[in-house]
This record gives structure tokens, sequence and C-alpha cells, in this order.
């Protein structure tokens, strides 16, 4: 059996023919997988991941016992997380995004808290990889979200050391620790966020997250104004943020709207512009302690299927920024 280096493990490549029961046993017993089964990952399996890149190629070490990144390492976890190829690059560049210092992934990796990293996958490639950005987008039932969401945690796990009682001191932790990936929707309220942060509106991009959680969201009765829609959303941002501060006042950071379809329409047959929801959310917030940075740091996502039901995803008290990079 050979192996290859992964963080700082020699993760095995085994032979065509191992037994299935043996190579999951042995993946959990060096701490390389993460509880589900697993893919069993052999030479062939990760040369078709790598797809002629130099396996060496480096790109940074990744807290909180900085592994080293290489192409070599960031496939193989996508083969163990059942990922097909053109899938690699959405990981890779997620993995990349998270040692952008704003992003805080030493304090996200390593805190007594709940965050994981969740990956917003943007542009025609989510579309090309089947990503779902329609019903259930969070939840179950898509290959692709699950298993780009599985593999970016995989690399979190075994390349940047976040193993439980090692780096990773959650208390508790969260299902989405498992991975979580999902694809953003298309419609008139809102430009591609990619586009927001100053990329090409046509081309694949990818976001990371820090979050703890998510929360439900309903509008007040009627949902027929974009104030109806807009101040329960409120409501639960400054409710979270009062629930996970200790009592400090924090940097206000940013925050995360998801908007499905029909909220999203409420809002532009309004005639409100993306920017008034923003400055609207913010000014409601009040001076004295705003629910984010900037009006422009209350990120508007049109994503989901039918229903009224929107989704906050919380952001970790510890301070974190999201990181869009390109893809491709």
């Amino acid at each position: 059996m050979s192996s290859v280096t992964v963080g700082d493990r020699d993760a095995p490549l085994f032979a065509d023919d191992s037994a299935w029961d043996e190579a999951q046993g042995l993946l959990l017993e060096l701490e390389l997988a993460d509880g589900l089964p697993a893919v069993v990952p052999t030479a062939e399996r990760l040369a078709t991941m790598l797809g002629g890149r130099d396996p060496a190629s480096s790109f940074g070490l990744m807290p909180p016992l900085f592994g080293e990144i290489t192409a070599q390492a960031a496939a193989w976890c996508c083969v163990v997380a059942g990922c097909r190829p053109a899938e690699f690059p959405v990981v890779l560049e997620a993995a990349i995004a998270t040692l952008e210092p704003t992003f805080n992934l030493l304090g996200i990796q390593t805190t007594t808290g709940t965050p994981t990293v969740a990956a917003l996958v943007h542009g025609p490639l989510a579309t090309v990889l089947g990503m779902n950005a329609g019903t259930n987008c969070l939840g179950p039932g898509n290959r692709a979200n699950a298993c780009i969401g599985r593999a970016l945690r995989l690399v979190l796990t075994n390349i940047g050391g976040a193993r439980p009682l090692v780096g990773d001191m959650a208390t508790m932790g969260q299902p989405a620790k498992y991975g979580m990936a999902f694809a953003e929707g298309e419609h008139s309220l809102t430009t591609p966020f990619h586009a927001r942060r100053g990329l090409d509106a046509a081309a694949d991009a990818v976001t990371v997250i820090g979050l703890s959680g998510t929360l439900e969201v309903l509008p007040e009765a009627g949902a027929s104004t974009p104030e109806a829609v807009l101040r329960p959303a409120l409501a639960a941002m400054q409710g979270a943020r009062e629930a996970s501060s200790g009592g400090r006042r924090r940097d206000p950071g940013e925050q995360f709207l998801l908007l499905p379809p029909e909220m999203a329409d409420v809002v532009a047959k309004a005639g409100w512009t993306l920017e008034q929801a923003q400055d609207f959310l913010h000014s409601e917030s009040g001076p004295d302690w705003p629910i984010a940075h900037a009006p422009r740091d209350i990120h508007v996502i049109v994503t989901g299927g039918a229903g009224v039901k929107m989704t906050c995803l919380v952001p970790w008290g510890g301070g974190t920024y999201c990181v869009t990079r390109p893809v491709g």
C-alpha cells in the first residue's frame, strides 16, 4: 500500500481490490475520515481527481496545525468525499480562500463555539456541476452540494488539523461541520454576489463563510411589503447576536440573509433595490450597535425554492469576514 502526505498524516492509497470494510476501518483508525462511509482512495482515483495538475503544487499552510495545502492533499480529500474531478477546483479555491487573514480561520477552527465553513458557489459552474440553488438547497439530496461541502470539511480537518480535542475544541459543534455547500440563485433584485465583490458577473467563483448556524425567519403576516419581509430578518439577526455576545459589544461584522424568490419578488415589485433593502436593515438596527459594519456588509443572497421562509446565516461571533475567489 502506498501513501501521500495529507496534513500531518501519511494518507493511504489502497489497491483496487482492497476490501471495503478494511479500508473504512483504517481511514477511521488514522483519523482521516469523518465517520460517514468514504470512497476508498486509490492511486487511479487520485490521479483522475488531479487531472494532470502538479501534485506538489503548494497553496499555503492551513491552521491550526499548519498543514500544507498541496494539490495532492486536497485531491485526496476530494476522492474520499466522493467528488467528481470537475468539483475539485471549487474545493481547492475555497480552501485557499479560508487563508485570508480577514476570514480568521485559526479562530474558527479552534474555538469552543460552533462555527463551520460554508461554501457558496456562483456563476455558470454551479449549473454545470448540477448544484442545488432551489428547494432544500441547504439540505440533503444533491450530490454536488453534499460532496463539495464534505470535501472542504475534510481539508479543514485533515490538512488543517482541526480534529476533535487536537485543533478543534468545539464544546458541541454542529451538523454543518460534516459539510455545507450551496449555490446562488438568480433574481432581478440582486446582481450576482461575486460581481458585487469586483469579479466579472459571468465568471465562476466561490465564497467561504464562517457561520455558527442557520436561523429560520418568517415574514410578518401578509408579507406584502419590503418592510414586512425585512423586519423579522433584522430581529433574528439582533437576537442571534445578543445570544452569542456574552454581554460584549463586538465589531458589527457582516450578515448573510438568504431570500427565497417569493420574498425577493415582494421587495423588487415594490420598487426597492438591493441597496435600499441593505440600507433599511442597517438603519433600522440603530447607530448604537448596528447589525453590520456597513450597509453593504449585509449580504442578501437569493436562493431556495417555493415558500416564504427565509434563512439567516448566523455569523460566528468571534469575528470573520467572507472571502470570494474566482474558480478556473
